[in-house]
């Protein structure tokens, strides 16, 4: 009988690279990328809760307007928005508001409804309001209560204004 050669491959570490998406040569691009050198980032995965509106003080406005003019000579603007995270109408509707000349134009603004205060007569009726619930909640009480002792003299035969404990 012949004697055959069995060759053991470890399979192991080919079957993780393998994991995911495949190319036609049977190595993951994640695989691909690490015998490359090239060092992959992950983005966070976590998502915030609600997002949030980014306002932009005054200071920091001037600053971006400032410069945006250097830029524009640069001709660099794109540069400037992209490192900022700015959009272009960021720029434009800033620059309305510097034109318009109100300071406060430059601070961000509060959205929504404008808070009104409340009216100390409107407070003090519905203190009042609520004090008149409790009496005629007391009333009703009182009420049930007379109601009962006229009840119990009918049913004893007294007489309303006679008891045997006044005399």
């Amino acid at each position: 009988m012949e004697k055959k050669e069995v060759m053991i491959m470890n399979l192991s570490p080919k079957v993780e690279e393998m994991e995911g998406a495949r190319r036609a040569t049977g190595i993951s691009s994640t695989a691909a990328l690490r015998w490359s050198g090239v060092k992959t980032v992950v983005p966070n995965p976590e998502v915030p809760e609600k997002a949030s509106r980014r306002s932009y003080t005054a200071e920091y406005k001037r600053l971006i307007l400032r410069e945006a003019e250097v830029c524009k000579e640069q001709r660099q603007v794109g540069a400037l928005l992209r490192r900022e995270g700015l959009y272009s109408s960021n720029l434009t509707s800033w620059r309305h508001q510097v034109e318009r000349g109100t300071l406060d134009a430059l601070s961000s603004k509060k959205r929504g409804p404008k808070a009104r205060k409340p009216d100390p007569s409107a407070r003090r009726i519905i203190e009042q309001e609520k004090e008149i619930q409790k009496l005629r909640a007391r009333l009703r009480k009182a009420e049930l209560i007379i109601d009962a002792q006229k009840k119990i003299a009918e049913i004893f035969q007294l007489p309303g204004d006679q008891t045997e404990w006044g005399e």
